[in-house]
């Protein structure tokens, strides 16, 4: 079998190196790249954890300062960021004890900030998120 190099075509070099072990040919297999690509899971996985709850955040942010705008749109955005985080802990919850992170928490709220600040123009939003985890994931929640 000829093999790829990772930076030639990352895509192809991952079906062979799959080949590989399926074959059982370890000594021939690319670890250091795989070792990289199987940290870059994990890396993944927090990121979309973060993008999402940022996304959530910044909603209930322009849900309480912005009642007048209040629309179905920013509900069901609001709903289904819930239930793709729900989702999302469900299938790799070895990420829920990052929800309790302080530092984590605090990066996050400053991303949803900006987004907030971005989308409404409006400023003086509060420094730490005023609210607790299982209200922000309650399906019920909405500040007021």
């Amino acid at each position: 079998m000829t093999t790829t190099r990772y930076d030639e075509d990352v895509a192809v070099w991952a079906s062979e190196q799959a080949a590989l072990i399926r074959a059982g040919r370890l000594d021939q297999l690319d670890l250091e790249h795989i070792a990289e690509e199987i940290e870059d899971v994990g890396k993944s996985e927090r990121r979309e954890l973060a993008s999402r709850m940022a996304l959530l955040l910044a909603h209930l942010i322009k849900w309480e300062y912005q009642p007048e705008r209040q629309s179905n749109s920013w509900r069901r955005t609001i709903k289904e960021q819930r239930r793709a985080l729900d989702f999302h802990l469900r299938q790799v919850p070895s990420l829920r004890p990052t929800l309790s992170d302080p530092d984590w928490q605090d990066a996050i709220w400053a991303d949803a900030v900006t987004k907030a600040i971005d989308e409404t123009g409006m400023g003086g939003f509060p420094e730490h998120c005023p609210w607790h985890i299982d209200q922000i994931l309650a399906d019920d929640f909405l500040p007021e």
